[in-house]
């Protein structure tokens, strides 16, 4: 039985280092058709282009290891299955069951090291790439500013950018739209300018020369001044520019730069906060109904005008009522986005035990070993896991369902399908109609031979 498990767990092992570089090299070419607008022709070095692809690995690492297991699952077991191995193995007594054992042993080792992998390395690199990228922003502020594009970054305002230069923060051509008063609209223009920060990285400093200043009055758009410069400095918020300081970005975390154990300890801070604030929203209740007893009763008592400071004692704590309220909703929010994630670092890592009880009855009906026919089995799996992740976890951010639910949704859909095809292939002889397929294709492009003429 030993030489069986070896031998099946072998022809598992170059399927899934096979897919797994394939998918690899997916993600990183997306990932740099994505960047690159962002990073080439910046001056950045090459060190630093190499380090932020490299920490992005780990995010790709996570989601190609489950999907490279159904892969490898299909062609292994589709290959055992058009040799006839998988046959003669049923011959001699041995079950699918048995022949799946290895598999999926593999894949429960394999989800415990995507689960270390995701709690222990993921959290660190996204929280390095999130410093390097705030980092690269301090020093390029112009990365944000994409020539010929309107940029409404900082609030309040629209700035076009004609020309940046790649070794320093000067621009050229320079309009900016000033949103920022209720009752005044200004448009700046400048044939050439300079952005920088300052000292507390809190302001986004534009230093323009040789231009203009057109301010118009919102309220009768009567008034208009039109004022020329030589040199003319804008100071605005950098909130929302991401430009955040590294002092913050050290100190503060992201639940995607958190593992399941922190995110566990901010859930039960955040419960520990949300019973103090129910327990204050009882006293408040309790006094408001006290205070408005009071007011009652000097009611009844026939005085036309009731204690003013009851009356607004009670107002008083209505509105307190509210705030805690409102306080009780954000805690619950994050709450939700922290148990989401918490949930999504165990749902990815089981995907790859998940993907095996799928994979290996799709191969043996499939009775094809080849890598574009697992690809092609294997994509349809792929958008239906994906979509009820992401779909589940949106649903779940915003409390519409239970945040296990939205993220174990497509393990459970996925997991009790592939059930159903083990029980199935077990029992039965299944095979794929493969002429379903090849009936839309036309008959000169079909790889079958015709019946000889006699």
């Amino acid at each position: 039985m030993w030489i069986l498990w070896r031998h099946i767990l072998r022809s598992h092992l170059v399927p899934f280092v096979f897919a797994f570089t394939v998918l690899m090299g997916i993600f990183l070419l997306q990932f740099i058709v994505k960047s690159l607008d962002q990073l080439a022709g910046k001056g950045l070095s090459a060190w630093v282009i190499i380090e932020l692809t490299t920490l992005n690995l780990a995010w790709m690492v996570v989601l190609a290891a489950p999907m490279a297991v159904l892969v490898a699952a299909i062609m292994a077991f589709g290959t055992l299955s058009s040799t006839h191995e998988i046959t003669a193995m049923r011959s001699n007594g041995v079950s699918l069951y048995r022949m799946m054992a290895p598999v999926v042993l593999a894949s429960l080792a394999l989800s415990y090291a995507v689960l270390w992998f995701n709690n222990e390395v993921l959290p660190d690199s996204n929280h390095r790439v999130r410093a390097l990228i705030n980092d690269i922003n301090r020093k390029k502020p112009t990365l944000s500013l994409v020539p010929g594009l309107f940029s409404q970054a900082l609030q309040g305002y629209s700035i076009l950018v004609r020309k940046t230069f790649e070794y320093s923060n000067d621009l050229e051509g320079v309009t900016i739209f000033d949103y920022t008063k209720n009752d005044l609209h200004a448009t700046v223009t400048a044939k050439r300018g300079t952005i920088s920060f300052s000292s507390d990285y809190r302001k986004v400093i534009m230093d323009l020369y040789d231009g203009e200043i057109h301010e118009i009055s919102t309220t009768n758009f009567s008034e208009y001044r039109k004022i020329r410069f030589e040199k003319h400095r804008i100071a605005m918020n950098a909130e929302g520019f991401d430009f955040q300081r590294s002092q913050e970005n050290a100190f503060s975390r992201g639940d995607r730069e958190l593992s399941a154990s922190a995110m566990r300890h901010l859930v039960d801070s955040l419960q520990q906060l949300r019973t103090s604030a129910e327990t204050r929203i009882a006293q408040f209740t309790a006094s408001k109904n006290d205070t408005t007893k009071k007011i009652d009763s000097t009611v009844n008592l026939g005085i036309q005008n009731p204690n003013l400071l009851a009356l607004t004692q009670a107002s008083t704590l209505q509105s307190k009522i509210e705030q805690e309220k409102a306080f009780i909703d954000r805690l619950e929010r994050q709450s939700r986005e922290y148990l989401v994630e918490i949930h999504k670092k165990y749902a990815i890592p089981v995907a790859c035990f998940v993907f095996v009880l799928i994979g290996v009855p799709l191969g043996i009906m499939a009775r094809k070993g080849t890598f574009g026919m697992a690809a092609s089995l294997s994509l349809g799996f792929f958008l239906l896991y994906w979509a009820c992740l992401i779909g589940g976890e949106k649903l779940a951010d915003r409390g519409a369902i239970d945040p296990w639910l939205g993220m174990w949704i497509a393990n459970i859909i996925i997991g009790a399908l592939g059930v159903y095809l083990t029980i199935r292939s077990a029992r039965e002889n299944l095979t794929i109609n493969w002429s379903i397929f090849t009936r839309f294709i036309p008959k000169q492009w079909r790889m079958e031979e015709e019946p000889a003429q006699t």
